[in-house]
């Protein structure tokens, strides 16, 4: 028994005879009704009844049918996923993240969620470190993340840059000026950064930019965490435009008026991965990022 047997069986019934049922499927008669007597031998049934007005099942025939019917949706429901998830239309797409998505970011996730409602977007928040392994284990599809924090095996794209600011305790003397800092006004201050063992990433990226003088304070902890330092006095921070609009109890943020003060994010995904929800959601991002205009 071949499920192509079962098809003919579902088409003959709902065509109430052989020639309608050929027609119907494209092709000859002799061929439906030479399967479906093959069937019927196979089953030791006869599920049809023939006369000169057609076709009707008989009571074994439409237990045979009923069983039929679900193989049949089956195979549709297979065929029709395996066509969904081909092209990219269906699936799931694992997205890891440095820092907290701004808001440029957000709206090309909110018009790719709309564009691609059946695939999945799931968004892990990582160092830069355990990123990277995710994406090698391909426990991650792709990654966003500062472009100095990634390898340069992987596949890129610019997807944005943020301004930096500096964030400091309410309570700061620096707090209360209002223009726009320079690298040089922060000498002599303590910096809190993320860094763990393995990778000072962010401690490397601050260092050349701020000079010789600065007092790095590496904390293995999330955003949120830091910036809570930075309000209780610790140290002061660098963050970006999206964690400034967004704020921070007892934190003040001020921007920082350099041409260097900026903080390019990248998309990147390993070159061989041939998932086409991946595939799409790559091109996607990079035909958002060419019509906003953001980098």
């Amino acid at each position: 028994m071949k499920l192509r047997d079962l098809e003919y069986l579902v088409a003959s019934a709902a065509a109430g005879n052989f020639t309608r049922a050929a027609k119907s499927l494209g092709i000859s008669t002799s061929t439906i009704s030479r399967r479906i007597g093959r069937l019927e031998d196979e089953l030791g049934l006869a599920i049809f009844e023939r006369g000169h007005s057609g076709i009707r099942l008989t009571t074994g025939g439409k237990n045979v049918l009923t069983h039929a019917r679900r193989a049949v949706a089956e195979l549709d429901a297979a065929k029709f996923a395996g066509r969904q998830n081909g092209i990219g239309a269906a699936g799931k797409v694992r997205l890891g993240v440095r820092t907290p998505v701004g808001e440029a970011m957000l709206m090309m996730l909110k018009a790719w969620r709309e564009s691609a409602a059946n695939v999945v977007l799931t968004i892990f928040e990582m160092n830069e470190r355990d990123l990277v392994i995710a994406l090698d284990e391909r426990r991650l599809d792709v990654a966003l993340a500062p472009s100095h924090m990634l390898p340069a095996r992987v596949a890129r794209l610019t997807t944005y840059r943020e301004r930096l600011f500096v964030a400091l305790p309410a309570g700061h003397p620096l707090a209360r000026q209002e223009k726009p800092f320079t690298w040089v006004e922060l000498s002599g201050e303590t910096i809190l950064v993320q860094g763990w063992d393995e990778s000072q990433a962010e401690r490397d990226f601050l260092a050349p930019l701020l000079g010789t003088e600065i007092c790095f304070r590496s904390h293995p902890a999330s955003r949120q965490s830091l910036l809570g330092l930075a309000a209780g006095g610790f140290g002061i921070a660098v963050g970006t435009e999206s964690e400034a609009a967004a704020g921070f109890p007892g934190v003040v943020f001020r921007p920082v008026e350099e041409k260097d003060a900026v903080l390019q994010l990248d998309l990147a995904w390993l070159p061989e991965t041939e998932e086409p929800a991946v595939g799409r959601f790559v091109a996607f991002m990079r035909d958002a990022v060419r019509s906003s205009r953001l980098v």
